[in-house]
């Protein structure tokens, strides 16, 4: 099948190109993000597959379903930058990448956990300038505190094995589902306020919805412990950014790790060294010492590359024939 693929960066080819070698679509690449803008560049073509800032909205989705698509590819888990009524008024199918690698991002969040702790990063960078100097590198250890985990799949799952078998912590989880394996653990479930309430550090991975928009917000964060962590490897989404920037400067929030940013589609996957940044509270949030920002890499692993470009090229293959996984269908219905 051909295929356009918009957001292409070096990587994605690399991925999907050898990846394909054994599925043979005809692959076209546009390093462009799909928009209203751009969406006539996908004129022709059956399946689109796109990343997780691309515009997918009403306007885009008419354009597409006017010019012969059929099927939109998400070479990711998110969905929730495409239309899905619109999609499926449309009749375009909407497929992702449900799983991946979920320990490429588990074993980043502890990475950035451990990073933002021990203040790692800052000493990383006094080493550079040939400052040994210890004051203000003070950190403290994981064993015996508090970790809460809000979203308890794959993910949240594995992290919360890491802090209870690896790290010796209390963890508290909270989520619609309760898992069987992750209460196997010792992790006890409780309600998001108690979470909030007890949790020395707050991690994030839920699914980013209109229930779990702003999760983290000013009234959230007003009943956190005082010196709390926010770590979020999830959706940019799940906090106002705003509230957690005014609860870290007035000292209530004692750290933040960010991998992931609710504004960072005009940021994140680009070269901005050369721009100023317009975006007045991130830039704050990185001039921040007890705040730690990456640019949505947690996903970014070798292995999880390879499967990602594997399920989304098999989730093309298998769509003329109606045979796709209920499981990687997305739908407004």
């Amino acid at each position: 099948m051909q295929i356009v693929i918009f957001s292409a960066e070096p990587y994605d080819r690399l991925a999907l190109d050898d990846v394909n070698r054994s599925f043979g679509h005809e692959l076209v690449y546009h390093e462009a993000a799909l928009s209203e803008k751009t969406a006539v560049l996908a004129s022709g073509f059956p399946a689109i597959c796109i990343f997780v800032n691309d515009q997918v909205n009403a306007n885009v989705i008419q354009t597409l379903a006017q010019n012969g698509t059929k099927l939109i590819a998400l070479r990711c888990a998110g969905f929730n930058n495409v239309d899905l009524a619109a999609a499926d008024a449309a009749g375009i199918t909407v497929v992702r990448v449900p799983a991946y690698s979920p320990n490429t991002v588990a074993e980043y969040t502890l990475g950035l956990i451990l990073c933002l702790e021990r203040k790692i990063h800052k000493a990383y960078l006094r080493v550079r300038e040939e400052n040994f100097a210890l004051n203000g590198l003070l950190g403290s250890e994981m064993h015996g505190r508090v970790m809460g985990i809000v979203g308890t799949g794959k993910i949240g799952g594995l992290v919360a094995r890491y802090f209870t078998a690896g790290l010796g912590c209390e963890v508290l989880a909270e989520d619609v589902y309760h898992n069987p394996e992750v209460i196997a653990m010792g992790v006890k479930y409780v309600s998001v306020d108690e979470l909030f309430r007890r949790a020395d550090i707050i991690c994030l991975h839920r699914p980013l919805t209109p229930n779990t928009r702003h999760i983290i917000n000013a009234d959230t964060l007003r009943i956190t412990k005082p010196g709390v962590a926010i770590i979020n490897t999830g959706r940019g989404g799940l906090i106002d950014s705003a509230a957690l920037l005014d609860s870290l400067e007035s000292g209530h929030v004692g750290g933040a790790a960010l991998d992931v940013y609710e504004n960072e589609k005009q940021l994140f996957f680009r070269n901005l060294s050369e721009k100023v940044i317009s975006d007045r509270i991130f830039r704050r949030l990185i001039t921040l010492p007890n705040v730690l920002i990456t640019g949505h890499q947690a996903f970014f692993s070798a292995e999880a590359m390879k499967s990602i470009a594997n399920t989304t090229l098999e989730n093309v293959t298998q769509f003329p024939a109606g045979k796709v996984d209920k499981e990687v269908i997305v739908s407004a219905r």
